[in-house]
C-alpha cells in the first residue's frame, strides 16, 4: 500500500538541505561566514554542492585511512562515490541526505557532468601522486577548484538569462578565484600535506618560488575581482568577501619565511575575519554594477 502526501517530498529535502549546511559550518568558517551574504536559495545550493565536494576530500585527505581503511578500500570507496555523485541527478530521492540535496541543486543548476568528473579526476591524484610536474598540477587545480568556481556561477545565475560576454567574464573570474584559493592552500596546508600525507605540490619551497607562487595568487585575484561587479548582488557580496579573505591570508603568507610554513599552518583571527567582512559589505555598497539580467 502507498501513500501520497505533497509534504513528503519538501519536508524530507528541508532535511536534506539541512544536513548539507551542517558540513560547511563544520568545516569552513572562512566560506561558512561569507555563505551568509548569499540570497537563501542561492545559499543553500552553495551548501549542498560544498558538502558533496567536502566529504570527497575526506576520502583522500586521511579520514578514511584514520578509520582503518586500507589504500585499495580508500580507491574503490572513491570510485563508489563518484559514481554515486554522477549519477545523483539523475533520481528524485536519495537515502543519503548529502547526496540528495546535491542531487536538487545539480538539476535546478543545470550541473555539467565533465566538471564533476574532473574534479573527481583531480582526488584521484591524490591517491596516485605525491609529487607535480607543472603539467599535472594544472589538471589538478583545474579539477579540484576551477570547476567548482564554474558550478558556483551556474548557481549564481540559475534562472537567469545573461548575455555571452558577461558570462564569460564571470567564469574567467571563478576559475581564476578557484586557482587562487588552491594556491593560497597549497601554501597554508604545506606543513599537514608534506608531514602527514606525504603530499609535494609545490615541490620544495623557496623564497624565491613562494614569492613566484604569491604573484600568480595575486594576478588570479585581480581577474576575479574584475569580474565581481557582473555577479547578482548577494552572490557579488558573498565572493568579494571571500576575495578578500584570502587576499589577506595571501599577504600573511607572504611575510613568513618558507621554512615557518613547512611548521605552522596560518589562520585570521575571528576578529580579523569579521574586519574583512564589514569592509567588504561597504566595497560591495561602492563597487555595486548588477548584471545585465533578465529574471
Amino acid at each position: 500500500m502507498s501513500v501520497s502526501h505533497p509534504d513528503y517530498l519538501r519536508r524530507f529535502q528541508d532535511c536534506a538541505d539541512a544536513a548539507a549546511s551542517q558540513v560547511i559550518r563544520s568545516y569552513s568558517t572562512s566560506f561558512g561566514l561569507s555563505s551568509q551574504l548569499l540570497a537563501p536559495a542561492v545559499r543553500r545550493d552553495i551548501h549542498n554542492l560544498y558538502a558533496v565536494v567536502r566529504i570527497a576530500d575526506e576520502i583522500v585527505d586521511g579520514t578514511a585511512t584514520v578509520a582503518g581503511m586500507s589504500p585499495v578500500e580508500i580507491r574503490a570507496e572513491l570510485d563508489r562515490y563518484e559514481a554515486a555523485v554522477l549519477a545523483a541527478p539523475e533520481r528524485g530521492f536519495h537515502t543519503d541526505p548529502v547526496l540528495h540535496a546535491y542531487a536538487a541543486t545539480a538539476r535546478r543548476c543545470d550541473f555539467q557532468r565533465e566538471h564533476m568528473a574532473a574534479f573527481f579526476a583531480s582526488m584521484r591524484q591524490d591517491l596516485d601522486r605525491s609529487e607535480h610536474t607543472p603539467e599535472s598540477l594544472a589538471r589538478y587545480i583545474y579539477g579540484s577548484a576551477e570547476v567548482i568556481g564554474l558550478m558556483c556561477v551556474q548557481i549564481f545565475l540559475a534562472g537567469r538569462e545573461v548575455p555571452a560576454a558577461d558570462r564569460d567574464t564571470m567564469e574567467r573570474g571563478a576559475r581564476s578565484l578557484g586557482a587562487a584559493f588552491q594556491k593560497i592552500n597549497f601554501l597554508r596546508d604545506l606543513s599537514e600535506d608534506s608531514a602527514s600525507l606525504g603530499r609535494a605540490y609545490l615541490g620544495e619551497l623557496t623564497e624565491e618560488s613562494k614569492a613566484a607562487l604569491i604573484a600568480e595568487i595575486r594576478a588570479d585575484l585581480q581577474v576575479s575581482y574584475a569580474s565581481i561587479p557582473l555577479l547578482p548582488t548577494s552572490s557579488a557580496l558573498a565572493v568579494r568577501s571571500a576575495t578578500n579573505l584570502f587576499a589577506a591570508l595571501s599577504d600573511e603568507l607572504e611575510q613568513a619565511p618558507a621554512e615557518q610554513l613547512y611548521r605552522q599552518r596560518l589562520r585570521l583571527s575571528p576578529a580579523r575575519k569579521a574586519g574583512i567582512i564589514a569592509r567588504s559589505l561597504a566595497q560591495g555598497a561602492l563597487h555595486r554594477k548588477g548584471p545585465h539580467v533578465s529574471h
